[in-house]
């Protein structure tokens, strides 16, 4: 079974026993989180699309929560002797998922 679910402004395509890397989410490592957006649903039978979704969550379990790779930019104006560099480490849950009710 696979699922299309909404977390953080993004979207990830999941099925059971998937890892994704997802921005913080709140809870503690070992901890169960319930994905209520599920946004499609397909399997065997057929797919699921909007309204026909009302009672799909997809669960899951807290593995670690990490921060990712630093990115990097610069702002810069010519002539102005102005140049700035900033960087950013965005913080990371790591989710197994465990099932699609």
């Amino acid at each position: 079974m696979l699922a299309i679910i909404k977390t953080g402004g993004k979207q990830y395509k999941v099925k059971a026993g998937d890892k994704i890397k997802v921005e913080k989410l709140e809870g503690k490592e070992g901890g169960k989180i319930v994905f209520e957006d599920v946004l499609f649903m397909g399997d065997e039978k057929g797919i699921k699309i909007g309204a026909a979704l009302k009672g799909v969550k997809v669960e899951g379990r807290i593995i670690k929560t990490f921060s990712g790779e630093k990115v990097t930019g610069i702002k810069f104006k010519p002539k102005k002797r102005y140049k700035v560099k900033f960087g950013h480490r965005q913080i990371m849950t790591e989710v197994e998922i465990t099932k699609i009710i």
